[in-house]
């Protein structure tokens, strides 16, 4: 009975890209007592791995935590597979505005000891006893409440790209170290002021209004949804949006513009940008603000120490990080003495620019729209002389083809095939088991699909 992922996330785009089916991104969470979670995971595991479902999920002896990709066409039966369990009948998903086929490519099943880490003794309050909920225009009213104190409980790299105007913003790097500080800078409000919380799906604020009532808040109230949920309903009952910028989320897009209003600075060269990015470099993967010029002057790099381990023969690179902890297992949050821009805590409310609206712009994270076969991998690059080194695994490659190098950190760039060598010797055709070299003006990366466009 399989209970893990058995394809790569490379090899999960690919199946996506040629069915040809769009997905929904969704989240989705609820408190409960569950007895055995790891029962309750692999039997999650084994219902939503049958409908393509993918994800992050957390699951703990209090609840569930999802964030997720679903076929539009299992939708319904997606739903059915919650409404087995009393907990979570007629529970509200949180259906994100902006789409993208590629937001989540594995299903990740976690077992944890909660499903927010908040710090808590929840045997100390009542978790059951929440703030009221406020849907989009009953929240915008309560904003212009002169005797409300609105809170962001989302972290520092979230609210730099967007946030609600007026908002207290912590400069913090988790939800944990936010509560006692909200809590020490308002402890004069509690008995005259309604305390207004929001968060990014809700359930951040689901744990922090029952902890602020606990500490004798008397008019607590939260964002129903989040900002997710905020934004849906803006979008289709025409209600004005008081939040400013952009929406950061938890996936492959890392962010879903909410205004066309960009509050945030590229943090390499100060130029108006709210696109974050994971730094190329496996040892480093610092999240940081990029603009498109940064990304392509420093190869999706934060630093030029870290653009120049990149270009080390891997084995030199996987050297330097023996012993450290890297790739998926790090999660830095924008702090570094190299990003000469940031400005950690101190968050503008003044819109420096306006994005493109979306209808006319191409999303760079956007898989281009092609049709195409895989016929290869990359092997290795030489980047004194920029040569790029691939093995054909099946089909035909000749002079004059084109050709698209796709892969997480490269992302999708296409080339047309002008010269080639072909096991050490110059030739104009290859074929399935040849080793090919031939110039290239960026550097690819082991994990680098080869495919052939047959057609636009």
């Amino acid at each position: 009975m399989q209970l893990y992922n058995t394809l790569s996330a490379e090899e999960r785009a690919r199946l996506i890209d040629e069915a040809g089916k769009e997905r929904l991104t969704l989240s989705f969470y609820a408190y409960a007592k569950i007895e055995n979670p790891k029962k309750f995971r692999d039997d999650l595991f084994i219902a939503w791995n049958a409908l393509d479902a993918l994800g992050r999920i957390y699951v703990a002896t209090e609840g569930i935590n999802a964030q997720m990709s679903v076929p539009a066409d299992n939708f319904e039966a997606f739903r059915d597979t919650l409404e087995v369990y009393d907990f979570m009948k007629g529970i509200r998903l949180n259906v994100a505005v902006e789409q993208d086929n590629h937001s989540f490519l594995k299903l990740t099943i976690k077992v944890r000891n909660k499903i927010v880490a908040d710090g808590l003794n929840d045997e100390t309050f009542d978790v059951t006893n929440k703030g009221i909920h406020l849907k989009a225009q009953e929240f915008n009213e309560m904003l212009a409440n002169p005797d409300t104190i609105v809170v962001d409980f989302r972290n520092h790299y979230e609210s730099e790209v967007g946030h609600f105007e007026g908002a207290i913003t912590p400069d913090v790097e988790n939800f944990r170290e936010s509560l006692p500080i909200i809590n020490e800078q308002l402890q004069d409000f509690k008995e005259d002021k309604n305390l207004l919380m929001y968060c990014t799906g809700g359930i951040r604020c689901e744990k922090a209004s029952a902890y602020f009532k606990h500490q004798g808040f008397k008019n607590v109230y939260q964002l129903e949804g989040g900002i997710i949920e905020y934004a849906r309903q803006i979008k289709e009952e025409g209600v004005e949006s008081k939040f400013i910028g952009k929406n950061f989320v938890f996936d492959h897009r890392l962010g879903e513009r909410i205004t066309d209003d960009i509050i945030s600075q590229c943090h390499q060269c100060g130029k108006p940008c709210d696109n974050h990015t994971n730094c190329a470099n496996d040892a480093c993967h610092l999240l940081f603000i990029q603009c498109d010029d940064c990304k392509a002057l420093m190869e999706n790099c934060c630093s030029t120490e870290c653009q120049e381990t990149i270009h080390l023969p891997w084995e030199e690179q996987v050297a330097k990080r023996k012993g450290l902890q890297v790739g998926n297992k790090i999660f830095r949050k924008g702090k570094s003495d190299a990003l000469k821009f940031k400005k950690s805590g101190d968050i503008s409310a003044q819109p420096l620019a306006k994005a493109t609206p979306l209808a006319e712009s191409k999303d760079i994270r956007q898989k281009i729209k092609v049709k195409k076969t895989l016929i290869g991998k990359a092997e290795h690059y030489y980047s004194k002389s920029k040569i790029a080194q691939f093995l054909i695994e099946a089909g035909e490659l000749k002079l004059g083809d084109r050709i698209l190098i796709s892969g997480p950190t490269t992302g999708e760039q296409e080339v047309v095939i002008n010269s080639i060598y072909v096991n050490g010797a110059y030739s104009d055709q290859a074929k399935a088991g040849d080793q090919i070299t031939f110039e290239l003006p960026f550097r690819v990366r082991l994990s680098d699909k080869l495919y052939k466009i047959l057609e636009h």
